[in-house]
């Protein structure tokens, strides 16, 4: 047996509470190195304070069920109460060799070591069930479809506030970084009906406030919505259409860096070390300076420090109390007078610690559901502790997914082992709330990537709407919109779709009633991933009773599918025959 593989951390992603009463706990193994795992679980005090009354728990051992594998480790859970609501535990494990262990919290001991297994100390343990500690998933957020809107790209509304260089609406242009075309609220407004109509009920704002460029991530004035996307009356109004719809809203926080615009940046540009504002950045050396290239986006030698190389988005000093109260008045401010449900959190992994367990506080007492998304592109058990964020673009999650699917860089197999590895990382809770992207304003549209194969995108997407997290469209992908990485991803909307455009709206009012509809089973049931032999992935989801299939041809071959139940949605399938880029989701 390969002792160096088992791991256990207590109160961890691999030992937390999923409701007030269970606790779900994991181990990990070699892979296929273990025969079986059993858990020893129990009162603590039972062993000293019950000794002849009734057996010790380290008597009754419970089985674990091995979960998920990746190209390393086996993965082991299952779900335990105790009603006293602390927990003692320790794993009897059985390798392939026929080797008996017992692994507790110091280390591994043999089985039949009495003393050992009488001393409560020897467990690992959760003292006490503690309920404010637990990491809480919004019920709302489990049953969102989210859509994201690039508010200058998506609809012009209102040509009078139309900025003085706005270009004519073309969805077959190549925008410029600096190119505007007019979008804004007024166009929202008028195009919630289409939301509606598509299935989706959230919509994520790129930012909305007072910026002068066309993304808006160079803030000038947080407390004002930018004005040529309209005023805060205007705004109001669309989440409150919204709202009537059933449709939550997110906004975008840029709270890393500002703009250079802003007020307080310009007062240290005018006053340097003497600005009232000096402490709010990170100033290496004054006067704040750089040099101008011919990448407006760029420069070498910013005495001050920015987001990636950008001087126009000096750094906010977050360790400073004014700045943190200065940033939470802003989130408190469009939570309580605009009722907004969630805010989207740019480039999070860059703001400290500290100031997220603040925010997170501050949320959830103005609305005890509200969803807290960190823009994270990699690893983030530290930030999903239940104290800052409820999820992250979970772009690491979808990354794997875009690999084998339509860049065939992985096989299924490696797929599948990187898929576990990143939900092995999180509490299932944090499982649920993670944003599942495929294309957004920072990345190339899914459409291009997969060269225009309309089956593929499709396939892909029913693939990522069986996953654990909540799924998010991009505005545009329902029509199949192309373009390349940013600002070729950020096209002006087509409101003019050919009959092509209509039929891939059509999959995707499908796909989003089939989450709708099977929303409990799809975020909180069971998962299980397998390739299997005949060149079909497939995808189990179990909740109570009730399960859902998906089978994805990613091969080159046609298969013949075995199976047999209810069809819910399907593509390039019949006569039980799967071809190249079909799949079939079926109840059984």
């Amino acid at each position: 047996m390969n002792y160096a593989a088992i791991y256990h951390r207590p109160e961890s992603e691999m030992a937390f509470l999923y409701d007030a009463k269970t606790m779900r706990i994991r181990l990990r193994t070699a892979k296929d190195d273990v025969e079986k795992v059993e858990l020893l679980h129990g009162d603590p005090y039972s062993l000293r304070s019950l000794a002849g009354i009734r057996p010790p728990f380290y008597t009754q051992p419970t089985a674990m069920k091995k979960i998920l594998s990746d190209d390393l480790f086996d993965y082991w859970q299952i779900a335990v109460t105790e009603p006293k609501k602390r927990l003692a535990y320790a794993f009897t494990i059985i390798g392939v060799d026929g080797t008996h262990i017992i692994y507790t919290d110091r280390g591994f001991i043999d089985p039949d070591d009495k003393k050992q297994l009488e001393d409560m100390n020897t467990y690992f343990r959760m003292p006490f069930f503690q309920g404010i500690d637990a990491f809480y998933a919004p019920e709302w957020v489990k049953k969102t479809i989210w859509y994201q809107i690039f508010p200058e790209r998506f609809a012009n509304g209102d040509k009078t506030n139309d900025p003085a260089s706005t270009k004519a609406w073309d969805p077959d242009t190549r925008p410029g970084r600096q190119d505007f075309y007019g979008g804004d609220l007024q166009g929202v407004l008028d195009h919630l009906d289409h939301l509606q109509k598509l299935g989706v009920n959230g919509i994520y704002f790129n930012p909305l406030f007072k910026a002068p460029s066309n993304h808006k991530y160079d803030t000038e004035d947080y407390y004002e919505i930018d004005p040529h996307f309209g005023d805060a009356r205007l705004f109001k109004k669309v989440v409150r259409e919204a709202h009537k719809r059933g449709i939550r809203v997110m906004l975008d926080a840029v709270f890393n860096h500002i703009g250079d615009k802003s007020p307080q940046w310009q007062d240290v540009l005018k006053n340097g070390k003497d600005s009232r504002y000096s402490g709010w950045f990170h100033i290496n050396k004054f006067p704040a300076t750089y040099t101008q290239t011919d990448n407006f986006e760029f420069t070498p030698d910013a005495t001050y420090d920015t987001f990636d190389y950008t001087p126009h988005m000096p750094k906010l000093n977050t360790a400073s109390q004014e700045v943190q109260d200065y940033l939470l008045g802003i989130a408190k401010y469009w939570v309580e007078n605009f009722d907004i449900d969630a805010w989207r959190l740019d480039v999070a992994n860059e703001i400290d610690h500290h100031f997220w367990r603040r925010f997170h506080q501050e949320m959830v007492a103005l609305k005890p559901d509200f969803y807290i998304l960190g823009e994270i592109w990699h690893t983030s058990q530290a930030w999903l502790n239940g104290d800052e964020f409820s999820g992250v673009m979970n772009y690491s999650y979808t990354t794997a997914i875009l690999h084998h699917f339509i860049n065939h860089e992985l096989s299924s197999n490696q797929m599948i082992e990187q898929l576990s590895t990143q939900l092995m990382k999180y509490r299932d809770q944090t499982n649920q709330m993670m944003f599942n992207v495929l294309d957004s304003h920072d990345t190339a549209r899914i459409m291009t990537l997969a060269h225009n194969n309309v089956d593929l995108v499709q396939q892909t997407f029913a693939f990522t709407f069986l996953q654990p997290g909540v799924p998010s469209i991009y505005y545009g992908t329902e029509y199949g919109m192309t373009g390349e990485n940013d600002p070729d991803c950020r096209k002006p909307m087509n409101w003019h779709p050919d009959g092509k455009a209509k039929q891939i709206f059509a999959f995707f009012q499908q796909l989003n009633e089939l989450r709708r509809q099977n929303w409990q089973l799809l975020s909180e049931g069971e998962l299980s991933l397998q390739a299997l032999k005949n060149g079909l992935i497939e995808v189990r989801r179990q909740f109570n009773g009730r399960e859902l299939v998906g089978l994805f041809n990613t091969s080159n071959q046609t298969v013949t599918i075995d199976g047999n139940g209810q069809e819910v949605l399907s593509q390039n399938y019949e006569g039980r025959q799967l071809t190249q880029d079909g799949f079939l989701i079926y109840r059984k």
